[in-house]
């Protein structure tokens, strides 16, 4: 993967893109590399890593779950949902689980607000997701 963009610093966003599709995440060791391969200072690897939502720099889950905190979410209950999500999964809001079945993200807008609160997982929109939705949601994801 490294060796198209050899010295190219212009393959960056490409090389890590592979990497974290290989991975599910990008490790340090294999982003020192790509600085090194590439001719990238680490700290503007670090920077890319960082600024893009799509990089994460921590082993993700099979699922990605992410509930809408938004102002509309927020006032009909998305807080209740993220206290059960939490309790379900045994992690805090950003973490992945243990056994990496699932992520927990909340984000700030899903642009539903006709059907808030909304969660999804793995890009399903859950519409006027309700605390008492959580267990039943979750155990469809193996």
């Amino acid at each position: 993967m490294f060796a198209q963009y050899k010295g190219n610093p212009n393959g960056l966003i490409v090389v890590m893109a592979a990497i974290q599709e290989a991975q599910g995440y990008l490790p340090k060791d294999l982003l020192i590399k790509a600085a090194e391969e590439l001719g990238v200072p680490l700290s503007d690897v670090y920077g890319v890593a960082t600024f893009y939502a799509a990089f994460s720099l921590r082993p993700r889950g099979r699922h990605s779950v992410n509930l809408c905190l938004g102002t509309a979410c927020y006032v009909k209950g998305a807080p209740d949902v993220q206290t059960m999500l939490e309790k379900e999964m045994g992690i805090k809001a950003g973490n992945t689980t243990e056994d990496r079945r699932f992520s927990l993200d909340l984000v700030r807008c899903l642009g539903a607000c006709g059907i808030a609160p909304v969660m999804t997982v793995n890009g399903e929109v859950y519409p006027r997701i309700s605390a008492d939705k959580v267990s039943e949601i979750l155990a469809k994801y193996e």
